[in-house]
């Protein structure tokens, strides 16, 4: 059987070709993708050739944000023909010792879809026909667009980074970058009963979309000084850190205030911080990498209509139009999340 792929070579070298796909063999499933959503980190394969220490070094299929529609089933398999899933593009080996320990995002051998980390790398989901395991698959409503399942990944690593944040009923939340993840933290804390939630960027666009998620206060730090939240100590009492930069890091530590929390959702290579700030206030920083359970959870939030990701996707393109896609992905002046059809 055939179906297309869009594969990456290397950095700007990227083209849609044609490859054979096998039957699913027991436990397994073969998915027709119906979208895929184009990441940061697929924008740094394409962009950059990599990020960090992670490049790539052999073609690689990208794409990890992905939904479609069963075609036909291995044995043992409870899903069948017709049924519509998100993808879940981790595959913890469950026996590591992190694994054994229930922290699953840690696992030593993790594999996850359309990633170079490993060699050879993890052939990833933007393709129209791809097997994976049935584990991988949660159902979703004949009412859900594929488009709004296949948010279900950004939504997840939003969902555990505000496990990682504690309580956030009527508590005051920063977020800092606007793109796909800090518009779904938005969403994420505005779901668990934030009291105020204020969301910066240097874009009106993105703005207008974390403002459309829920965020009570959108502000264009190109334009305006957060000074009003930094005054006597800060303002907050949970900051997501979703952009990386550094400007954005150190007005994290400014604006929370005393004894509250940061979360490092972004990541980036080193960056200096302000190390006395963060202990003259007592502030605990914390990472919040990947996910788990939260996955399943995402898939039922956007299944009910709970969150509702339409507001940042921003346009869809044919996997033919590809180079197009990825573009509009990479001008944060005009796109928030773009995807890719394979119809």
């Amino acid at each position: 059987m055939k179906t297309r792929v869009c594969r990456l070579y290397g950095q700007g070298d990227l083209r849609v070709e044609t490859d054979e796909v096998p039957e699913p063999a027991p436990g397994q499933v073969l998915l027709r993708i119906g979208a895929g959503g184009i990441c940061g980190s697929d924008l740094h394969y394409f962009q950059d050739g990599g990020f960090g220490p992670i490049r790539v070094r052999e073609p690689i299929i990208l794409g990890h944000e992905a939904a479609g529609t069963v075609e036909a089933a291995g044995e043992g398999v409870a899903l069948a023909p017709g049924d519509r899933v998100a993808l879940n593009p981790s595959r913890p080996c469950g026996s590591c010792a992190y694994c054994q320990e229930g922290k699953f995002q840690h696992c030593l051998a993790m594999r996850f879809n359309g990633s170079a980390l490993r060699f050879p790398h993890e052939q990833g989901a933007f393709r129209d026909l791809m097997l994976a395991d049935a584990a991988q698959c949660v159902a979703i409503g004949p009412d859900t667009s594929l488009a709004k399942a296949a948010c279900a990944e950004p939504l997840a690593v939003c969902l555990h980074a505000r496990n990682r944040a504690g309580e956030l009923r009527g508590r005051r939340v920063l977020v800092t970058g606007a793109g796909p993840i800090g518009s779904l933290c938005v969403a994420a804390a505005a779901h668990a009963g934030a009291g105020e939630i204020v969301v910066t960027d240097l874009h009106d666009a993105t703005l207008a979309a974390a403002g459309a998620m829920g965020a009570t206060r959108a502000v264009n730090v190109a334009r305006e000084a957060l000074t009003e939240f930094a005054a006597d100590k800060g303002h907050f009492d949970v900051t997501f850190e979703c952009s990386a930069a550094a400007p954005a890091v150190r007005s994290a530590i400014e604006c929370t205030r005393p004894l509250g929390r940061i979360v490092q959702v972004g990541v980036t290579g080193d960056l200096p911080v302000p190390i006395n700030m963060i202990v003259g206030k007592e502030i605990e920083l914390v990472g919040a990498h990947r996910f788990h359970a939260e996955f399943a959870e995402a898939v039922a939030l956007i299944d009910s209509g709970t969150i509702d990701p339409t507001p940042i996707l921003t346009r869809t393109f044919p996997v033919a139009e590809a180079l197009e896609a990825f573009a509009l992905a990479g001008d944060r002046t005009r796109a928030v999340k773009v995807q890719l059809s394979f119809a």
